[in-house]
């Protein structure tokens, strides 16, 4: 098993990231590792969907938790090579504005292989979506 969490808190209201989340079309905007996002229904839990990480097949995944405004959990399954990944993503108020956490778990042959790449990745993800959601509210603004 291999785990990773990563957080970032942000002057962005949970509103607008909350947002940018539940708009699964809007996630090849923030996260540069993602090619292809759909979702076969609503934002919420026991929804299906279909992801495709950049420069790989498409994967299914369904949402497990759906808490509008703090959060969502999905896991995508990949039977043929034995791996499970599971994403917890949380928003938080805090003093400074927002918190916004990612935490990935995965299992399977090749965990530790597979969390080295996303590791380098989820900082980056995290910080697109935050930027994303600022500008977003600066146009709401303007």
């Amino acid at each position: 098993m291999w785990e990773f969490e990563h957080t970032v808190t942000t002057t962005a209201k949970a509103e607008t990231i909350w947002k940018l989340y539940s708009d699964i079309t809007s996630w090849v905007e923030w996260d540069k590792g993602i090619e292809y996002a759909s979702l076969d229904g609503a934002f919420a839990a026991g929804t299906r969907g279909i992801l495709q990480p950049e420069g790989q097949e498409r994967l299914a995944f369904e949402l497990t938790e759906v808490e509008p405004l703090r959060g969502f959990s999905d896991v995508t399954d990949i039977p043929d090579a034995g791996i499970r990944i599971r994403f917890v993503h949380r928003l938080q108020q805090a003093a400074e504005g927002t918190s916004v956490t990612h935490h990935v778990t995965i299992t399977g042959p090749n965990a530790h292989q597979i969390g080295a790449g996303m590791a380098q990745g989820i900082p980056h993800t995290i910080e697109g979506l935050v930027a994303l959601a600022l500008e977003k509210e600066r146009q709401y603004a303007g």
